[in-house]
């Protein structure tokens, strides 16, 4: 009996390395959490209401410095809408705070519900629920009063804030907004979850006016008829939709769970998964682009042109940071009055200043005249102490005696130090006629 030639047996089909998009995706809540938690408490981007200030990229910029603020919403809006346009709704799988919060409380639900049933088994099945529930709703309303704290950090300094806390502050507008939102935060988690997804949030239905054949999408391809309808795509889907059905479902937020249930399932059968990231419903399958750009979603003028405005703003925000200086001052005449003639002969013209230390750190301003022989301020003190964030108003006088060429209009210059920081303002010193001067 002839034995068989196995080596010439047809070696089995190569199956593609597995797909980890949901590991990923944890890895990224993690951090985006990470970024939520420290971002008012580095000032890196906070709002401070009661202050009227807007801490960005660590420097406190006041509320009417409208050229940054407007740079940098612009810029964010041009993120969000750029990203909704190349890659479709990742921001909802990914990087949307109710999509992680929201999961992390299933996740916490069937973790409490697996002990509990182990820990107490012979308990009735309602008690049991009864059990989890209690226990769910507790950790909710510890995990509501942090996550409340820190989102009113945003917009009340955190110090400030904790103090409102210990004392249980429900007084003031900061007291009042932290209880509100804790209150809103516990009922979301607790009761409406991913279903804010898909009946409040305005994200999902204008991603359907941003979509075109170039977005990325989670799509479901089976033209050899593969599929052994285990349905495994669908029991491991957070929103519980069928991506069979369509990739433009409503509840679909391009999570990737889909694309590794079914290639964990397939692979044990050597083939490889029928769910894909692809760029439009019946474009090419992004693992198997062979152009970097073109795996990043560069893929057509629409797209250039939305990246190039981005970067513009970008641009513009960085140059308005770079431009900004740490201590403003305004510096005007005050021509109510001409001028001031003492009775030594010494002449007088009033100036009103306002301050504003836009630093963290406390500063002096000094003060001197340039340009007028002998000119000396009347400044109460000189240099000026500006603690941080600290804002002053007040009116001073220049005095000089008349010299010789001197001229009814007469120009000068005011400078000013504070640290490393040097401003000069060209001003005008009014004298009398030269009959008058004495």
């Amino acid at each position: 009996m002839a034995t068989p030639d196995l080596s010439a047996a047809p070696a089995p089909p190569a199956v593609p390395p597995l797909p980890h998009y949901r590991r990923t995706r944890k890895r990224i809540h993690l951090l985006c959490f990470l970024i939520f938690l420290i971002l008012p408490f580095f000032d890196v981007m906070r709002f401070d209401l009661p202050r009227q200030r807007f801490h960005f990229a660590g420097q406190e910029l006041l509320i009417n410095e409208f050229a940054i603020i407007f740079f940098t919403l612009m810029f964010l809006l041009f993120v969000v809408v750029g990203m909704s346009v190349v890659y479709g709704r990742i921001y909802c799988g990914y990087m949307c705070p109710q999509m992680i919060f929201s999961e992390a409380t299933l996740e916490v639900e069937n973790w409490i519900r697996k002990r509990v049933t182990k820990r107490w088994p012979k308990l009735p099945a309602p008690r049991r629920k009864l059990l989890s529930q209690a226990a769910l709703y507790l950790l909710l309303a510890a995990a509501s009063i942090v996550l409340a704290f820190v989102f009113i950090s945003y917009f009340v300094e955190p110090r400030d804030l904790f103090v409102r806390l210990l004392h249980f502050d429900l007084q003031t507008a900061g007291g009042i907004s932290g209880a509100v939102v804790t209150l809103i935060t516990f009922l979301d988690f607790a009761f409406l979850r991913q279903r804010f997804c898909t009946t409040v949030c305005p994200y999902g239905y204008l991603q359907g006016m941003l979509v075109d054949n170039q977005t990325l999408l989670v799509s479901y391809r089976d033209e050899a008829h593969e599929c052994i309808e285990c349905q495994r795509c669908v029991r491991d889907c957070m929103m519980g939709i069928d991506i069979r059905k369509s990739p433009f479902q409503i509840e679909c937020v391009h999570c990737g769970e889909c694309i590794d249930s079914c290639a964990a399932i397939l692979a044990r059968l050597g083939k490889p998964g029928l769910i894909h990231y692809t760029w439009g419903e019946h474009g090419s399958i992004v693992a198997e682009e062979s152009s970097w750009w073109r795996k990043l979603g560069i893929r057509d003028t629409k797209r250039v042109v939305v990246l190039l405005v981005t970067l513009f703003y970008l641009s513009g925000l960085t140059v308005a940071l770079s431009m900004r200086k740490t201590v403003l001052i305004q510096l005007q005449p005050v021509r109510a009055q001409l001028y001031r003639l003492g009775d030594d002969g010494t002449i007088y013209n009033k100036f009103r200043l306002k301050l504003v230390n836009r630093g963290s750190t406390a500063t002096q301003a000094a003060f001197a005249v340039q340009g007028i022989p002998g000119a000396r301020l009347t400044l109460e003190t000189n240099p000026i102490p500006l603690a941080a964030g600290e804002t002053r108003e007040l009116e001073f006088e220049i005095a000089a005696a008349p010299f010789p060429g001197a001229s009814d209009v007469n120009h000068m210059q005011v400078t000013m130090q504070a640290g490393t920081e040097h401003e000069q303002f060209d001003q005008t010193f009014l004298m009398p006629p030269e009959g008058k001067r004495r």
